[in-house]
Formats: structure tokens, sequence, C-alpha cells
């Protein structure tokens, strides 16, 4: 009877086995196939998961931090939006499908909360009221604007046809645009930009934006602005001056123009860049490219030198960012790393590092399978040592997955942003060189 007990519990265990194995595969694929897969099914985040009254972006998947299935966010619909476009060019919807949901989105933002032409982080998805971020930040967020605007943009770009839809879209996205008030965010006319207002707190968050990080676009933007832009001041003696703009080291045999040691989190080469073209973008300050791209190798060799011994990090398992973790929220680099590895790191980081994306998404796929896979792509983040995997999907890591991916397959998103003629005057106020400025705006 033992004997017999024995072989029964090693049955059920082969069996067990063979089913654990079964699950965590996913079927084989070509590497052209698997990148098309992994950006369609992403986008199916911004689509399938969007708000059903507004068409926004949920901030987050998960219920977590208190987050109410009405929030949805500015800034990840901004990505969200640049991901739909991706959507409509390679015919995964029809066209006028999404144009129609871009419409309900735009329409949705004209009649919602804004502060000065700004929108909050956060808003009702159904009723378009704020829904503050923090006790204080219950008022405009000139990023979360900015990373809104960069994807509304490429939009009016992109939905150029004469019919009655893509018209009223340009239209209504013409009208937030110049609505924008980016010389107010100086706080009373000084030569810097605040993050921050509100009608009940003023600028009591006191947060002034200074590079080098994800915000560049912002200055970007502010100086590209019809109505009420700022002054290139504001950027040379704003956004550059601080401790950690400009850096010059070497790190693992790697010179970082700007930023902090080690480079900072993933996000700040690839956030501002979904739109912006780094190819060929200079000021006096860096090469833009060289910027990007040095920061993602010195993250990368980080990650292969792997100091802190974490398992699996290596040339197949790597991109340190913000992300979900196994005890909250964190923004990783190379300066603060627990061994939790976010696959939008690596992923958006195609256009500076396509091979080494491209062994770090085989990984994801091929090794990791449906731990890691789910409706919406990968999911959040994991921590082989410690055996834990999000079960989350967050808007701001979604997005750049399918935007970065088609820069580097077709640069659509970089055309369509680059030929702003907005954008194109904004930049060459602020002293930058582009390829573009010598192209006909589309």
């Amino acid at each position: 009877m033992k004997k017999k007990l024995l072989i029964l519990s090693a049955v059920c265990l082969l069996t067990v086995n063979a089913f654990t194995q079964k699950l965590n595969n996913l079927p084989k694929l070509s590497d052209s196939a698997l990148v098309e897969m992994v950006q369609r099914q992403t986008f199916q985040y911004f689509w399938d998961f969007a708000h059903p009254v507004s068409g926004m972006a949920r901030e987050r998947s998960n219920v977590a931090y208190d987050y109410g299935d009405e929030v949805v966010t500015t800034g990840g619909t901004g990505f969200g939006i640049m991901a739909m476009i991706v959507a409509a060019d390679r015919k995964w919807l029809p066209r006028d499908t999404i144009a129609v949901r871009l419409l309900k989105m735009v329409r949705f933002l004209s009649k919602a909360n804004s502060y000065h032409g700004v929108f909050p982080h956060w808003l009702n998805g159904s009723t378009g009221v704020t829904i503050p971020f923090s006790r204080k930040d219950d008022g405009a967020d000139l990023v979360e604007t900015s990373y809104l605007f960069q994807g509304l943009l490429c939009a009016r770009q992109y939905f150029n046809a004469p019919n009655k839809v893509e018209t009223e879209i340009r239209n209504r996205i013409n009208w937030l645009w110049n609505d924008i008030e980016w010389n107010w965010f100086t706080k009373d006319g000084q030569t810097i930009l605040y993050w921050h207002w509100s009608p009940n707190n003023g600028w009591a968050m006191n947060f002034p934006i200074r590079g080098f990080n994800e915000c560049l676009i912002t200055y970007v933007l502010a100086a590209s602005g019809t109505r009420y832009p700022v002054s290139a001041d504001v950027y040379h003696q704003g956004w550059v001056q601080s401790d950690f703009f400009k850096n010059g080291k070497q790190f693992y045999g790697i010179t970082l123009p700007l930023g902090f040691d080690g480079g900072g989190p993933l996000f700040f080469s690839q956030y501002s860049f979904l739109g912006l073209d780094p190819r060929g973008l200079k000021d006096r300050y860096a090469n833009y490219w060289e910027q990007n791209q040095n920061h993602t190798l010195i993250n990368h060799a980080y990650c292969v030198q792997n100091p802190k011994q974490y398992k699996d990090y290596g040339p197949n398992c790597w991109g340190l960012t913000a992300c979900d973790t196994y005890d909250g929220y964190n923004a990783f680099s190379p300066t603060n790393d627990n061994g939790t590895i976010a696959p939008t790191a690596a992923l958006s980081a195609f256009p500076y590092t396509p091979e080494y994306s491209m062994k770090a998404l085989r990984f994801f796929y091929d090794s990791l399978g449906n731990k890691l896979w789910g409706p919406y792509g990968f999911k959040d983040a994991f921590n082989l040592s410690k055996n834990w995997y999000a079960s989350s999907y967050l808007a701001i890591d979604e997005g750049p997955i399918v935007v970065m991916i088609e820069n580097y397959r077709t640069g659509l998103l970089w055309k369509l942003f680059m030929s702003c003629k907005e954008v194109q005057n904004g930049l060459q106020k602020l002293g930058f060189e582009s390829p573009w400025f010598n192209k006909k705006n589309d």
C-alpha cells in the first residue's frame, strides 16, 4: 500500500511538473514576430482597459495605494495616445475606430478641470474632476501635462484627414494647446518652471523643475507654447542650474555627459524622448543621443557586473527604472538596486541598445513565460532573488514599450512630433540643433 502511494505521488508530481512547464512556456516566435506581438498586446492596456466614459488611461491595473476605479492619469494617457497612433499605423485596428476613441478623449479633456490650461496628475474618468495626487497636490501638474501634450501633438500631426472626426480632433487639440499658460508656472516671472500650482494651496508644493531628469520635454514644450511661452532664459538659468545637471564622469568606462552618477533610472532617457528625437539633437550642454545611449549602456553594464549578486542579473536580464516592487514602488538605478527588474526599462531602450534589448526580451518571454506575461504584455516587474512577480500593469511603464519599440522600427512618433512647427521653433529658441530643422514639415 505504501509503495502504491509512493508511485501515485510520483505520477502526480510528474503531472504537476509537466503542467507547470506547459503553463510557463509560450508559443515559439521569431524575433520580429515577438517584437510585433509585444507591441500589440501591450497596446491593449490603453484600448481594452481604458476608462469606459472618457477613454483615458487608468493609472494602474491593480487596486493599490487607495486608487479607485475612476482614477485616470494624464501623463499615462499621453503615452497611450502615442500607442494608439502605432495601432492605427500598423492596422491593428481601423484608423477610423481609433479616431473616434481619440475624439471622445479630447472632448472629455475640453471639459475636464484644468488650471491655467494645465491638467492635474489624476482626473476622475467619468466626471473630469481633479482627484488629488497628494493632500496639497490637488491642482496643475506641469510635467504630466507635458507628457499628455507630447502625445496630443503627435495625434494632431497623424490624424490629418479632412473628414469631420479628424478635423475636430485637430481643432480641439489646438484649442487645448493654445490655452496652456506655460509662463504662469515661472511663479511671478522667475527664470525657472515650477511643477505644481493649486487654487487651494497656491505654490505650496514649491517644486522647481531642474535637470537632468525626465522633465526636458516640459521645457521644450514651454518654449514652444503658442500664446504663453517662456523665454530661453528659463531653460538656461533654471533647468540647467542644478548640482545634478552636468556630470562628465565615466562609469564602467562609459562617459555620462549629464545627470546623476550612474545615470539614474532609465525612464530619464525615455519619457521625454517618446516624441523628442534624440538622433542628432544637440545643444551647448550635450549630444542627447550620446547621453541617452550611454545612460542605457551604464545601466546594462551595472546589471552585467551584478555587484550585489542578484539572481540571474546579466546580459539577458537587465534594466533598472521606476516600477512596482515586492514592498511597494521605487525608482531603481545602479545607486538604488534591490534586485527588481522592470521589463519596460530594457524594452523602451530598443532605439539605444537594440541587441541588448532583444536579449532581454527573449529572456523575459522564453525563460519567464507566463509568470511574467499576461493580457497586456509583460507585467510591471519581477525580482528573481525574492521569487516575486508583479501582478500589476502601469500606464507609464506600458506606453513607452509600444512607442520606443516603434521609434526603433520606423521612427514614427519621432517623425510626427518633430514635424510640429511649434516644437521646432521652441527647440531653436533654446539653442538646439537637429536634422529635423532642415526637413519640410508634413
